[in-house]
């Protein structure tokens, strides 16, 4: 017995009424979809959304100055100049201040992760979070803060290059002569703007976003990136501690300098330049202070550094990982009572090197061991002798 084959298709008229009629029905159904129910917006999950948090370090000073070879190093109890409305007024908080606006570039690296960075995306962040969505693929993200200063001019300058590879900070010369080591300039240095940066590359942005948290008011899921904030710019507190002064020195020309220190930061890695420059900051002179139950008058001031040439302080595990060939001169012009000036230069490189992110810095010096200038040595910057002369400059080894 020869089984029939059975025809599935419905004959030719039926099939075409069938076809008509479902095709009624689609867009029947299409219509009133369309028409009485509001559809959720379309995802096609194009973008994957990343949420950069950006981390401030810890850095009040008790705890960030605490260095690996001195056990409960508490900087107040050798900083003997204090920190007055004044000092305030004239360089800002003895600490530093933490900022709240920030520069945001998004690098794109394709399909490999830590490449090159093909495109960038800027933006500017006012918080400490950022959100939007990236294209599938690696990306690599830098971050650093914005500059703010109450006249509106700011020394750093940020330099992008030209193929997003890096970004560079650096500080400009001022109008103040250079007055010691610094063959390469004869112009001293603005200090820097406190800068503070960080840098997370390889971000994969991968259409699984499974283990990301939901957001309902996005209606997508997102991953958040942590980014730690690094400081770039350390805190430098110097004093110079006069005894037996009887009068003899009045007062200072309202600067110092401090020789050897980096002119540039990277602000992906955060290791600063090989090229040493002064840097000139302001100081003012106090008198009658106590010393340790001594009386003496001191003159002091703050500085903000890129730190040491080819260092990253902030990450710097220790001084015996210091590997600094530069030397390290801080000058002050001292007024002296007869109406004469005279220059002095103390030789601080060992205490730079020691405090690598920063630190105060100290000399101390007996008048009674420093003649009285008999001709102005305001102008003579080109020689440094070891005996004491007549006005001109004057170094001090500590």
């Amino acid at each position: 017995m020869t089984r029939r084959a059975h025809n599935s298709n419905p004959p030719k008229p039926l099939r075409a009424a069938l076809t008509t009629t479902v095709g009624i029905i689609m867009a029947i159904a299409a219509t009133v979809g369309t028409s009485c129910v509001r559809e959720p917006d379309l995802h096609l999950y194009a973008t994957g959304q990343i949420e950069l948090q950006f981390l401030l370090p810890d850095l009040e000073l008790d705890r960030y100055w605490n260095y690996d070879d001195v056990a409960g190093y508490r900087w107040r109890d050798e900083w003997y100049y204090g920190w007055d409305d004044d000092d305030r007024e004239l360089s800002g908080e003895v600490e530093y201040t933490y900022p709240s606006v920030f520069k945001l570039r998004r690098y794109y690296t394709g399909e490999v992760a830590m490449g090159p960075h093909l495109s960038m995306v800027p933006h500017t962040v006012e918080g400490y979070s950022h959100r939007t969505g990236y294209t599938w693929g690696f990306w690599d993200a830098l971050v650093w803060n914005e500059v703010f200063t109450p006249d509106g001019i700011q020394s750093i300058v940020i330099d992008e290059a030209a193929d997003y590879s890096e970004v560079t900070a650096s500080t400009n010369q001022s109008l103040h002569p250079s007055r010691y080591q610094a063959p390469q300039y004869v112009r001293a240095f603005y200090e820097p703007e406190a800068l503070f940066s960080a840098y997370r590359q390889a971000i994969d942005v991968d259409r699984d976003q499974a283990g990301g948290a939901w957001d309902l008011g996005w209606r997508d899921r997102y991953t958040v990136i942590p980014m730690q904030l690094q400081p770039l710019t350390y805190i430098y507190l110097t004093q110079v501690i006069l005894y037996n002064n009887h009068g003899r020195v009045t007062g200072i020309d309202g600067r110092c300098d401090l020789s050897g220190m980096a002119r540039s930061t990277s602000v992906n890695s955060g290791i600063a330049g090989s090229d040493p420059i002064t840097i000139y900051y302001n100081a003012r002179m106090k008198k009658n202070l106590n010393k340790g139950g001594r009386q003496a008058d001191i003159i002091g001031g703050k500085l903000m550094s890129f730190g040491l040439c080819g260092h990253n302080g902030h990450t710097t595990p220790g001084r015996s990982a210091v590997a600094d060939e530069v030397h390290h001169y801080m000058d002050v012009t001292m007024m002296f009572s007869n109406g004469m000036d005279s220059t002095l230069v103390f030789d601080v490189t060992k205490q730079v090197r020691n405090h690598y992110r920063g630190g105060v810095i100290t000399v101390e010096l007996d008048i009674d061991t420093v003649p009285i200038p008999r001709r102005s040595g305001g102008s003579g910057f080109d020689a440094v002798v070891e005996e004491f002369q007549d006005g001109g400059t004057h170094e001090i080894e500590m």
